[in-house]
């Protein structure tokens, strides 16, 4: 397995769990706001690292992995 595919895989299974809760909360509207959100914080951060992963430099990777981090605590709050 090359390095960093066992972190890809977590956040997509991240993603799934993500898409599964979002469709079991109840149909509202605060509920579909909060599923809305959460979506997108929820699912961003497989395709980011997948972006930092191919970064130009360390710093890119660096910064680019730092996206990811905030995508995962927004999804956390």
């Amino acid at each position: 397995m090359p390095k960093g595919d066992d972190i890809l895989d977590r956040l997509l299974n991240h993603a799934v769990a993500i898409t599964r809760l979002s469709n079991s909360l109840p149909k509202n509207r605060v509920a579909t706001h909060i599923a809305n959100q959460l979506l997108r914080s929820g699912t961003a951060a497989a395709p980011n690292y997948t972006e930092a992963r191919s970064g130009e430099s360390r710093q890119d990777f660096v910064h680019k992995l730092g996206i990811v981090l905030k995508e995962l605590n927004e999804s956390l709050v």
